[in-house]
């Protein structure tokens, strides 16, 4: 026997070129500063260049019909340079408000406080024990996978819970428990951007991709609801990908556990069932969620709805899908309070007080993060740096041909390699959204179908990159069952999910856009037409 075939498919898996690729992407992502210092860095990029751009008068012809609200009078759209007075002024007056008016500050923040009820309530965490564990043996794989694709609305309970109890489960049933890692971290992080409901994701990227859209068109509103068909029907697709990948192709190469491979705390791990009272808070959390949707079903479903548009009677701009936020809140908070009421650990106003401020004290990165990159995408929109980029691009694209649907695959594929070396979906989004939105607006695509393209390579990397932020404790928890596992190891583990999300998601988003010609969400436009 030849040594290559005395090893392992990790091994050969491992030492193969593309690992040796994410090796160097890894040691690249390493060597930028951190994401709040990066941005810190572009407000200053775009000052600079903008008082270059800004002496040589840098000027691109204005797209957008005469009459058209932003248009100048010239017809050109110029680089307005911020190392002036006029600039310094602008930069020291709108500092604040640029960070309290950025839009996703406050609805992540809102949303956040209805989701840290429902957590540390217990209620989340019962609810994905009792999915998981309650599913048939033939059907496990599929749960783990689902649970952690719904997981997401909670935001990292699904790393911190799901994917060690998906291994434990796994090694429980004589099934290797790296399998149950992989499914559950492609559910997690794989199927990031789908769900059944929408999440603390879904109105901070439209916040973004609002801010961006609005540099062509000043009144354009994108709802954090815009991408929830596309996604609801995503949910259903990567749970049948990643289940396929982890039994036919992960778990095979995987093949028999060896026990003797595990780290010696391995038996100090434990499922903890689900309780009979933990059962009973579950069912009336349940029922409260009936009454809850009933509830609103009557602001919305009759003619008479209070939430419908005033003036239209439609959902469609209503100030139900105005103010989803509010009934994220709402849905994650109530069920909540029932169920810590019930099983007696939210019986008192400090109880709910604590669990609102404990969500609020993990979110200080966040607006640190938000502080730095709302001066960026402010900065950048005053100087019409990016309105210049994207007529640029755009111009670019209309030359080489290059304006089909068949652009939203490179732009998937970019959006990919990003990822790799900036694994925040929201710095990410806040870096590349305002050049490519306004750049797909003038090719003709609305910001909703590209928000939703855009979410689709944001997830599909985030399975192979050690710059994602819970790579680390993901690779912590794969190291109790093989010791000595190493980063490679991992990558080459998850590598066919990534591989066959792409492909899968990606054939997907196509079929339901420009073949079934289906919108990505409520009111959501396919097409823009400048």
């Amino acid at each position: 026997m030849t040594s290559q075939q005395s090893k392992t498919p990790q091994d050969i898996a491992s030492s193969g070129a593309f690992v040796r690729f994410l090796n160097i992407v890894e040691r690249l992502g390493n060597l930028l500063p951190h994401p709040i210092t990066l941005f810190a860095m572009f407000c200053i990029a775009v000052v600079v260049i903008s008082g270059i751009a800004g002496y040589f008068e840098l000027s691109v012809v204005d797209p957008r019909p005469e009459g058209a609200k932003g248009r100048g009078e010239d017809g050109l759209i110029h680089v307005v340079s911020l190392m002036s007075g006029e600039g310094l002024r602008m930069i020291v007056s709108k500092l604040v408000t640029n960070f309290t008016g950025f839009t996703p500050l406050g609805t992540v923040l809102v949303a956040l406080l209805g989701v840290g009820i429902a957590e540390r309530s217990g209620l989340l965490s019962a609810a994905m024990r009792l999915l998981v564990m309650g599913a048939s043996k033939r059907l496990v794989t599929l749960t783990i996978v689902f649970a952690g694709i719904v997981s997401n609305t909670a935001s990292e309970l699904g790393y911190v819970v799901l994917v060690p109890m998906a291994a434990m489960i796994f090694h429980s049933l004589g099934r290797h428990p790296l399998a149950g890692l992989a499914a559950g971290f492609a559910g997690v992080s794989g199927g990031y951007s789908a769900n059944l409901l929408l999440g603390t994701v879904d109105p901070l990227l439209s916040g973004i991709t609002e801010a961006a859209a609005q540099m062509i068109d000043p009144d354009y509103v994108v709802g954090p609801e815009v991408n929830w068909y596309f996604m609801f029907a995503s949910t259903f697709l990567i749970t049948i990908l990643g289940a396929f990948v982890t039994e036919k192709i992960v778990e095979p190469k995987l093949g028999k556990y060896d026990v003797s491979e595990a780290a010696d705390d391995l038996s100090e791990q434990k499922m903890d069932e689900v309780t009979a009272i933990e059962r009973k808070a579950l069912k009336m959390a349940g029922l409260s969620v009936v009454v809850l949707s009933a509830i609103l079903a009557l602001t919305i479903v009759p003619e008479w709805g209070a939430l419908r548009h005033p003036e239209t009677g439609l959902v469609a701009g209503s100030p139900f899908l105005k103010g989803i936020v509010v009934f994220i809140f709402i849905c994650f908070a109530i069920p909540g309070l029932v169920y810590g009421a019930v099983v007696g650990n939210m019986r008192k106003d400090v109880d709910v007080i604590n669990a609102m401020s404990h969500s609020m004290s993990t979110m200080g990165m966040y607006i640190v993060l938000v502080f730095f990159a709302s001066q960026f995408v402010a900065f950048f929109k005053w100087t019409n740096l990016g309105a210049v980029l994207a007529v640029t691009g755009a111009d670019a694209l209309s030359a080489v041909g290059l304006t089909g649907p068949i652009v939203f695959v490179l732009f998937i594929m970019l959006c990919g390699f990003i990822n790799l070396m900036l694994g925040s979906a929201s710095a990410q989004w806040a870096v590349t959204a305002p050049i490519f939105v306004p750049m797909l607006m003038l090719v003709g695509y609305a910001p909703e179908t590209i928000q939703a393209a855009y979410r689709i390579g944001d997830s599909v990397t985030n399975l192979i990159t050690p710059m994602m932020s819970y790579f680390g404790l993901i690779l912590a928890v794969a190291s109790r069952y093989k010791k000595n596992l190493g980063i490679g190891t991992l990558v080459a583990t998850m590598l066919p999910y990534s591989i066959v999300f792409f492909v899968g998601w990606t054939l997907f988003f196509f079929i339901w856009v420009f073949v079934v010609g289906l919108p990505v969400g409520p009111g959501a436009a396919t097409y823009y037409t400048p």
